[in-house]
C-alpha cells in the first residue's frame, strides 16, 4: 500500500470531517477571490466620483465582514482537520504498537529499540502531517489557484493572465527538482534520528555499566557525533525546503514585472481601467499562497513518503508465530512433547534434537544441564515464542497451535532468567496479571516468594516505586517479585527459567518449600523448573538432563544418582561447593 492509498482509505473512513473542512476552504477561497474584485470596483467608483459618504462606509464594512468570515472559517477548518489528522496518528500508532506486541523475539533481535521508538514518534508524525495539513493544503491551494486564475482570466483580462503565467513552467521544474532531493534528505534525516535515539536508549539502559567501565567520555563523544550527523541531515532537508521560497519569489517577481509592463500599456491605451489593474495586482498577490502551498505540500508529502517507506515494512512484516487457533479455553491435561527439533532462525546449529517429555497435571518437571543445552529454548517453545521445526507439542487433547495464542499464554505463568519489572510500585508489579488483587492476596504470594520481609524494610513498603526495570531492587529481589507475580496469576502451568539463580540457598530452600506446599493445595497446577542449581529440582516428580539439545538422562533424583552420569557428578560437585561455602 502506498502512502496515497493509505491516506485515501483514511479519508473515506472520515469523509465527514474532510468534507466539512473542504466546504469551509471553498467558502474561504470564494471570499478571497471576491475581495480584489470588490476593491477594484470601489477604486473605479472613487475615480469616477460615484462613491462617497455612507455608501463608501457600507462597501468598506462589507470588506470587514468578509475578513471576519474568512478568519472564523479558517479556525473552523483547522479544528475539523486537526481532529481527524490526530485520529489518523493515533490509529497508526495503535496499529504499530499492536504489531510490536504480536511479533516474536526474533523480530526484536533484528530491530533496534531506539529505531522502533523513532518509528512510533517522528515517522508517524510525518505521515500524520501528510494526511492532515498536506492534504487540505493541497485542496486549499489548488482551489484558490483555480479560482484566482479564473477571475484573472475571465474577470479581468486574459492577456495579462497569459503573460503572468509565462514564468510558471520554470517554477514547476524547480519544484520537481527540489521535492526529489527533499525525499532523499528526509529519509536520511529520519534514519539519523533513529541512530541517535537508539544510542540514547542504550546509554540510559546501561548507564551503570558505562560508569563502572569509565566509558562516559567515549559515550558522550559518540552521542555528539550522532547528534551532529542528525543535525546535518536535518539541515540538508531544511535547506532544500527553503529553496521553495526563492523559486516562488522569483516566479512571482517575474510575473509581476511582465504584467506591470503590459498592464501599464493597456491602461495607457484605455483598454483596461485602473481598478481592473489594481484587482489584477491583488489577484497576482493572492497567487503567493497557492505557490507556497505547493512547496509546503510537496515538502510534507515527501517527508511522509520517506517515513512511510520506513513504517510500511514493519507494519507488513509477517508474524513468525501464526495465531490461527480456535480454542479459547484451556482445560488442564497432560502436557506432551514428542520428537521436538528446533534451530534458531538464521543459525545452522540444532538447539533441540528429538526431545520428548510428558507432564501430568499437578506434577513438577525439572530441566537441568550445562549452559546452552536448550533448557530456555524448550520453555520458549511451550510459550509459542518460536515454532518447532519438527515434532509435536500437545496440551490435553489438542496441539498447542490449536489454542488461541492469548488463551495459551494466559494459562502459563512464566518467570524468565532476566526478571523485568515496570516503573511502578512493588504492589502494582506483583498485581500485574491480576490488577484487581486485594492487598491480602498480594501479601500472600509475596510471602510464598520470600520477599515479604524485604518489602517491609522499604520506607513505603508495598507502595515503594521500583524505578525503571526495577533498578532500585537487587537481582534476587527482582526475581522474587517476579515469582510472586507469577504465583498470583494462578495459572495451570508455572514455568521457572532459572528464576532462583540470584537468591541464596537458604532463600531458595524457603521458596521451594512454599511451592511444594502450594502444589499440594492446587493439585492441577503443573510446574517446570529449569535450573543450573540441582537443589532446585531435587524434589521434582521427574528430572530431564539436556546436553547439546538432546535428552541424555531422565528419572527422579534418586534414579539419576544411581545412573552415575552427568547429574550425579554435578550433584556431588555442587554439594561439595555448598559445604565449602558453609565453612
Amino acid at each position: 500500500m502506498t502512502l496515497s492509498q493509505l491516506i485515501a482509505h483514511f479519508v473515506r473512513q472520515h469523509w465527514r470531517a474532510y468534507a466539512s473542512s473542504a466546504v469551509m476552504l471553498a467558502c474561504i477561497a470564494t471570499l478571497l477571490v471576491w475581495v480584489p474584485r470588490k476593491v477594484g470596483t470601489i477604486v473605479d467608483a472613487l475615480v469616477a466620483h460615484r462613491l462617497g459618504g455612507t455608501a463608501l462606509f457600507s462597501e468598506l464594512g462589507s470588506l470587514v465582514v468578509m475578513g471576519v468570515a474568512i478568519y472564523l472559517l479558517r479556525v473552523g477548518w483547522r479544528i475539523k482537520l486537526y481532529a481527524a489528522a490526530y485520529q489518523f496518528g493515533v490509529g497508526l500508532r495503535t496499529r504499530l504498537y499492536a504489531r510490536f506486541t504480536l511479533q516474536s523475539p526474533h523480530f526484536f533481535q533484528d530491530q533496534r529499540t531506539g529505531d522502533l521508538m523513532a518509528l512510533a514518534t517522528n515517522d508517524v508524525d510525518a505521515v500524520e502531517m501528510a494526511a492532515g495539513e498536506a492534504l487540505l493544503g493541497m485542496f486549499d491551494g489548488s482551489l484558490t489557484l483555480i479560482m484566482v486564475l479564473g477571475m484573472m482570466f475571465l474577470g479581468v483580462d486574459w492577456r495579462l493572465t497569459a503573460v503572468a503565467l509565462l514564468p510558471f513552467p520554470l517554477m514547476a521544474l524547480a519544484f520537481w527538482r527540489i521535492s526529489s532531493n527533499i525525499h532523499a534528505a528526509s529519509k536520511d534525516a529520519l534514519n539519523r534520528f533513529s541512530s541517535l535515539n537508539d544510542h540514547v536508549q542504550e546509554t540510559l539502559s546501561g548507564v551503570r555499566t558505562l560508569r563502572a567501565l569509565g566509558l562516559e567520555n567515549r559515550s558522550a563523544a559518540q552521542f555528539a557525533h550522532l547528534a551532529q550527523c542528525a543535525a546535518q541531515a536535518n539541515l540538508k532537508a531544511q535547506t532544500w525546503e527553503a529553496a521553495y521560497e526563492p523559486a516562488v519569489g522569483l516566479t512571482l517577481s517575474a510575473a509581476s514585472t511582465l504584467t506591470l509592463i503590459l498592464g501599464s500599456y493597456l491602461v495607457w491605451q484605455g483598454k483596461i481601467s485602473i481598478g481592473a489593474l489594481t484587482s489584477f495586482s491583488m489577484y497576482l498577490g493572492q497567487l503567493i499562497w497557492p505557490m507556497f502551498a505547493a512547496g509546503w505540500v510537496l515538502s510534507l508529502m515527501e517527508r511522509g513518503r520517506a517515513a512511510w517507506d520506513r513504517l510500511q515494512p514493519i507494519l507488513e512484516q509477517p508474524l513468525r508465530i501464526d495465531d490461527h487457533g480456535t480454542i479459547a479455553r484451556i482445560a488442564p491435561g497432560m502436557l506432551r512433547a514428542d520428537g521436538l527439533r528446533f534451530s534458531y532462525p538464521g543459525q545452522s546449529a540444532v538447539a533441540l534434537h528429538e526431545v520428548s517429555l510428558q507432564l501430568a497435571p499437578g506434577q513438577t518437571l525439572g530441566l537441568v544441564g550445562p549452559t546452552g543445552c536448550g533448557k530456555s529454548t524448550l520453555l520458549r517453545l511451550l510459550l509459542r515464542q518460536f515454532t518447532p521445526v519438527a515434532g509435536a507439542l500437545r496440551w490435553g487433547d489438542h496441539a498447542l497451535a490449536d489454542y488461541q495464542l492469548a488463551a495459551l499464554r494466559s494459562a502459563i505463568s512464566w518467570v524468565p532468567q532476566e526478571s523485568f519489572l515496570f516503573s511502578a510500585t512493588i504492589a502494582e508489579n506483583i498485581a500485574l496479571a491480576k490488577p484487581d488483587a486485594t492487598p491480602q492476596e498480594i501479601e500472600r504470594v509475596a510471602r510464598l516468594a520470600a520477599i515479604h520481609d524485604d518489602i517491609l524494610r522499604f520506607p513505603q513498603a508495598y507502595a515503594t516505586p521500583v524505578g525503571e526495570r526495577g533498578i532500585t531492587l537487587s537481582g534476587g529481589q527482582r526475581q522474587r517479585v517476579a515469582i510472586a507475580r507469577a504465583l498470583l496469576a494462578d495459572s495451570p502451568l508455572l514455568l521457572l527459567d532459572d528464576a532462583l539463580s540470584a537468591v541464596d540457598t537458604g532463600t531458595e530452600a524457603s521458596i521451594l518449600q512454599h511451592l511444594k506446599e502450594l502444589r499440594a493445595e492446587q493439585t492441577n497446577r503443573s510446574v517446570i523448573i529449569a535450573s543450573h542449581r540441582l537443589s532446585s529440582v531435587a524434589d521434582a516428580d521427574r528430572i530431564i538432563v539436556l546436553q547439546a539439545g538432546r535428552v541424555t538422562e531422565s528419572g527422579t533424583h534418586a534414579e539419576l544418582l544411581e545412573q552415575d552420569g552427568w547429574y550425579a557428578s554435578q550433584w556431588r560437585y555442587q554439594q561439595l561447593e555448598a559445604s565449602l561455602d558453609a565453612l
